[in-house]
């Protein structure tokens, strides 16, 4: 879905082990089985009707076992139409009544500027593999086939109920330790000052008026200094998931199955990064960043990705919890950015720009205290 909850009601790998902060060695990941490809792709401004034609015939092509099915034995349901991109459910009436079912995700115009679709579309094939998200059956053009999953998607209530919090946490660390092949070098930063460099003037009057307000070379400035800053915790490079919000998750409560879906925007990142990232979406559809975890939620999740099985070592849990709550800023950063590229070019009606100034608002509200959290931290290793 790659942010489809993210709704406002407003107008390298495991190579460095951080401080005291230990990766275990990555599992080698299976080379994924070939996966059915397609040049075709759908235009996804056409209304439903038109092109579930198009729809049906990629699903003939690319799933197996359906190439022969007849035309009027399909269906068509929108799942979600998001920020990012449309997902449909393609189910088939089967000869026993009992109906067989896909998604069929579609890129939205535009997405492109915030989504390496080639890294995504690179990883996407390992993780299925590894057991992550939907299993992939299928690539086209500006889209891919996948499994359906028979889920609930959790709501950012639920993120936060210490069950379910552990078993995201034991689930976050088995997701960081897959190898995707290729470099391992992380891109958080690269793609904030891509974002950056993107950042363009506004075509509507009003917006340009709001955007004048915005200093670039502050937030450049702010930018170069958190990352030195976090240059200094030395992380552990992991892949991360980096969007990890409530509509990202889904739970099958009778088989007490989580799951993972959506990896547009992963990417090799650091584990700090992403564990912010999810703590900041406690936040909800509301964008109430008071719901932030406390110290005692953050640590129980954190003994859940550390070390399920035995106590973590003190040491290691001050470490997460130092890196967690620095990176909570650049997570802030990040989607603010983002928000300004979207703003120019996203056909969705959202206010985008609003969002900007939300998430740099509450970076800057946080900035102070979490800076101060890291240098203390740091300070202490030199005198100790």
């Amino acid at each position: 879905m790659g942010s489809e909850g993210r709704v406002w009601n407003g107008a390298g790998v495991a190579a460095g082990s951080g401080y005291g902060g230990s990766v275990e060695a990555k599992a080698t990941t299976a080379a994924p089985a070939d996966v059915p490809t397609s040049a075709a792709s759908v235009d996804i401004s056409l209304p439903l009707p038109e092109m579930s034609p198009h729809i049906i015939g990629l699903c003939k092509e690319l799933v197996k076992g359906w190439s022969s099915i007849d035309s009027s034995r399909f269906s068509i349901e929108t799942v979600s139409g998001g920020i990012t991109n449309l997902l449909l459910k393609v189910s088939v009436k089967g000869n026993n009544g009992n109906d067989s079912s896909v998604t069929v995700r579609l890129y939205g115009p535009n997405t492109d500027l915030v989504i390496d679709r080639k890294r995504e579309l690179q990883a996407i094939p390992y993780l299925s593999a590894a057991g992550f998200g939907a299993r992939l059956l299928g690539m086209f053009e500006n889209g891919v086939v996948q499994s359906f999953i028979y889920a609930r998607t959790l709501s950012p209530a639920d993120m936060k109920e210490p069950k379910i919090a552990a078993e995201i946490a034991k689930e976050l660390r088995k997701f960081h330790q897959v190898d995707i092949p290729g470099s391992k070098e992380p891109q958080l930063w690269n793609d904030i000052f891509k974002f950056l460099k993107k950042a363009l003037k506004f075509e509507d009057n009003e917006q340009q008026k709001r955007y004048v307000k915005i200093s670039f070379t502050e937030i450049q400035d702010e930018v170069k200094e958190l990352k030195d800053l976090l240059d200094i915790l030395h992380a552990p490079v992991v892949y991360a998931h980096n969007d990890l919000l409530s509509g990202n998750l889904m739970l099958n409560d009778l088989e007490g199955k989580l799951y993972f879906i959506d990896f547009e925007y992963g990417s090799y990142s650091y584990r700090g990064y992403d564990i912010a990232n999810h703590f900041n979406e406690y936040a909800g559809f509301d964008c109430d960043f008071n719901l932030y975890p406390d110290k005692d939620a953050q640590y129980h999740f954190f003994r859940n990705y550390l070390h399920p099985d035995r106590p973590s070592e003190a040491q290691d849990m001050e470490v997460l919890y130092v890196e967690t709550n620095t990176f909570r800023l650049a997570s802030h950063i990040y989607w603010a950015l983002w928000a300004l590229i979207q703003a120019k070019v996203s056909p969705i009606d959202f206010d985008y720009l609003g969002y900007f100034f939300l998430r740099y608002g509450e970076y800057k509200k946080q900035r102070d205290s979490c800076f101060a959290l890291a240098q203390s931290f740091l300070s202490g290793l030199r005198n100790g």
